[in-house]
């Protein structure tokens, strides 16, 4: 266990010592770059701290409805609501599908969007959703509701919904999407990009606004009757909205976003290039770079550690499993960063492999 008194960026400080962050997300890099950073001071200079109010009070804050519909038109949707975290955010949309028909959950769903405490299916994700494409094909429309991550962060994979196509009854499908919104598909829309369009299902997407952007808030986004009907809940009626100032802030970064959205592709793009030959697994579209741990060997977290560079490592999924070793790489890693990732995990293979 490492502690720190300082939030990490592309560095974090140890016991003193300055080294290489190559863990957590923020993805973008945002929450330390300058410009952001100006950013979230003036909107906390117009805005202060805080909206004293619900949203659903007399008094509204206009500035929460501009970013709901620039989050729903980048997303091609057609309505959105903001909430202060993903996870509220994520509680909100599957509380409220769960009043749209029976819940089918994916294998390791992100318990963001867990309704109580499912039981997940065990078996293999192929396997699944065969069984669910014949369930909700063998009942009426409106029976099922579909529950999913679209990324799975610690393995490394972004799923394919191809097999939705084969479903011919109406169903809902609820997505969250917080480790793909901002920096999956153009303009880093997120994965609502791929999941196929048809006549028989509509989307619930909610998404943590963390992850990629910096800011403390989630986001539905759906059809306009769904987040209306959100919109009606104590989820969003009963809470404190998202601080204003983190509003203002990404509303006043779209050209930053972007910059540092294509900074990130780059890093990813040097980090694959840099690590060929170093056994590792990673998705093309996503900056997570998994290693493996074999019997016997030291730990590679606390190799680096020894060595200034601090990659994300912790047992998954239950406490009592291995941890699972991964770098990840956001927009703030300069190309000097990641020829030192480079030449330690030579170090570390070379000698244990």
């Amino acid at each position: 266990m490492l502690h720190t008194d300082l939030t990490p960026g592309r560095t974090v400080v140890i016991d003193g010592r300055s080294c290489l962050f190559f863990s957590g997300f923020s993805y973008l890099g945002l929450h330390q770059h300058p410009v952001f950073k100006s950013a979230l001071t003036e909107g906390i200079q117009q805005y202060g701290s805080l909206f004293p109010a619900s949203r659903v009070s007399n008094i509204r804050l206009s500035i929460y409805e501009e970013m709901e519909h620039a989050l729903a038109t980048m997303m091609d949707q057609q309505a959105a609501v903001l909430f202060s975290s993903g996870y509220l955010s994520g509680q909100a949309a599957i509380h409220y599908a769960a009043n749209c028909g029976q819940l089918l959950y994916a294998p390791g769903t992100h318990p963001a969007i867990w309704h109580d405490l499912p039981a997940l299916p065990t078996e293999d994700r192929r396997e699944w959703e065969a069984q669910t494409i014949e369930k909700v094909n063998s009942h009426p429309d409106h029976t099922f509701v579909i529950v999913s991550d679209t990324v799975h962060p610690i393995a490394g994979v972004v799923f394919n919904f191809d097999w939705l196509q084969q479903l011919n009854r109406q169903v809902l499908v609820v997505l969250d999407d917080s480790h793909g919104f901002g920096i999956l598909g153009p303009d880093g829309k997120g994965s609502i990009h791929a999941v196929p369009g048809t006549d028989y299902v509509r989307y619930l997407v909610t998404s943590s606004l963390a992850k990629a952007y910096s800011t403390e808030g989630g986001v539905i986004t759906g059809t306009a009757a769904d987040i209306a009907a959100l919109k009606r809940t104590p989820y969003f009626t009963a809470s404190t909205p998202l601080m204003p100032a983190n509003a203002f802030a990404w509303l006043q970064s779209g050209a930053l976003i972007q910059q540092q959205l294509q900074h990130l592709k780059l890093n990813m793009q040097t980090t694959r290039h840099l690590l060929e030959g170093v056994p590792c697994q990673q998705h093309p579209d996503l900056p997570i770079f998994i290693f493996p741990q074999y019997d016997h060997s030291p730990s590679l977290a606390d190799y680096l550690a020894e060595r200034d560079l601090i990659i994300s490592s912790f047992p998954y999924p239950l406490p009592h499993h291995a941890p699972v070793h991964r770098a990840i790489i956001s927009a703030l890693h300069l190309p000097k960063d990641l020829q030192i990732l480079r030449q330690f995990l030579i170090e570390f293979y070379q000698r244990h492999s």
